[in-house]
């Protein structure tokens, strides 16, 4: 019989499973509280098995953040798809940031605190690269043309709406429901003050500029 905590792995797709143990260890434990080893010994499979499909910790991580990303794409769709305009776009995004967060904390941490490169691992960026492009979109026509404060928006988008959902963390392990809704209207509210000021965030020129 498998101990407590344990599960026997029944033939199927070993790859998929071992992504959905590792998940589930780094739920319970951290990033750094999982290996291929106690992904294994969780399953019920031979610790080589994990092998067969991962080069080693660092490749299973990597799948797991394709899925973090996977996930966070899907939770983006149907919060934006039923709007048009660019500022709306942005503002349910940021709305669907902090919902993400909270509902998947351990994915959303995932996608920051991996620390992979993406160069050794191109899938991780193939997986992001939908959510940068629907943003990107939305931001450039924002910004009227203007590369530098597209840029500048961009970071300070983000910001915003990371900001927000690490405050609502950061209040505890659980967040009700009225106090992600709370947040998640702050940062749809804080991207909209930030589209309508946007002409404060672009660089200006160094000619004429005091030194």
């Amino acid at each position: 019989m498998p101990r407590p905590g344990h599960k026997r792995y029944h033939h199927g797709d070993l790859r998929a499973a071992l992504i959905e143990t590792a998940a589930e260890l780094i739920a319970e434990r951290g990033i750094r509280g999982f290996s291929l080893a106690e992904t294994s010994r969780r399953l019920g499979v031979a610790v080589s098995a994990p092998y067969a499909h991962f080069t080693d910790r660092d490749d299973l991580l990597a799948a797991v953040t394709v899925r973090a990303y996977e996930l966070f794409h899907s939770a983006m769709v149907p919060a934006t798809g039923e709007f048009s305009e660019p500022a709306d776009r942005l503002a349910a995004m940021a709305r669907a940031y902090v919902r993400f967060a909270a509902g998947n904390r351990p994915m959303f941490e995932v996608l920051y605190e991996s620390g992979l490169d993406k160069n050794r691992h191109p899938e991780i960026e193939a997986a992001e690269r939908p959510i940068n492009e629907a943003f990107e979109e939305c931001v450039r026509a924002l910004a009227n043309g203007d590369d530098a404060l597209a840029e500048e928006m961009a970071v300070t988008f983000e910001a915003t709406a990371r900001g927000h959902a690490m405050l609502l963390l950061d209040g505890g392990p659980s967040p009700d429901q009225t106090a992600v809704d709370v947040a998640a209207e702050r940062a749809a509210r804080a991207a909209r003050a930030l589209i309508e000021s946007r002409s404060l965030l672009a660089i200006p020129s160094s000619r004429g500029v005091q030194k």
